[in-house]
């Protein structure tokens, strides 16, 4: 399967400390299966850090998230309750550790009105079965999380294309 990073610059070689601890599913390596999110992730990296709106495709063996070789967690395309609290978890700045031990995993990114709906289940205004609900109609991008060495031995560096 094809996916796409989106970035300021090209990747020589991926280094997982260099993530944000706080994204969706964790510190780790993050590509999508969808060009036009890669694009405008670049876009976004490059107004914000300068460099060059970049895309990296790579090649990746997706056999394994079927396999146990792995440790690999796969969500729905549409947002679920278990989803939202995965989210939730790995966003939480208050952790002072990884909350998961998962290899890979696949599912919705959550974009800024996602996280406006995070804000409430933080608060207690809203149950992550009430957000899930919300956002059944709103499609979201996909993501793959890679978050150990081992994992990122199944995507193969393709091309790299700078965007004008």
């Amino acid at each position: 399967m094809l996916v796409y990073h989106g970035s300021n610059c090209d990747i020589e070689e991926i280094d997982l400390t260099k993530s944000s601890r706080f994204k969706d599913f964790g510190q780790g390596f993050y590509v999508t299966p969808d060009i036009e999110t890669a694009n405008r992730m670049a876009i976004k990296k490059a107004s914000l850090f300068g460099g060059a709106p970049t895309v990296i495709s790579y090649e990746f063996d997706d056999t394994i998230l079927a396999s146990n070789e792995l440790n690999t967690l796969v969500f729905p395309e549409k947002a679920t309750e278990e989803w939202i609290r995965f989210i939730d978890r790995n966003r939480n700045r208050s952790n002072t550790y990884q909350p998961h031990s998962y290899d890979i995993v696949k599912g919705p990114i959550a974009d800024d009105g996602v996280a406006l709906q995070l804000s409430k289940l933080r608060v207690h205004a809203e149950s992550a079965e009430a957000i899930a609900a919300d956002l059944q109609d709103k499609y979201l991008d996909q993501q793959i999380y890679f978050g150990t060495s081992r994992s990122l031995n199944f995507l193969k560096k393709i091309s790299v294309c700078k965007l004008k």
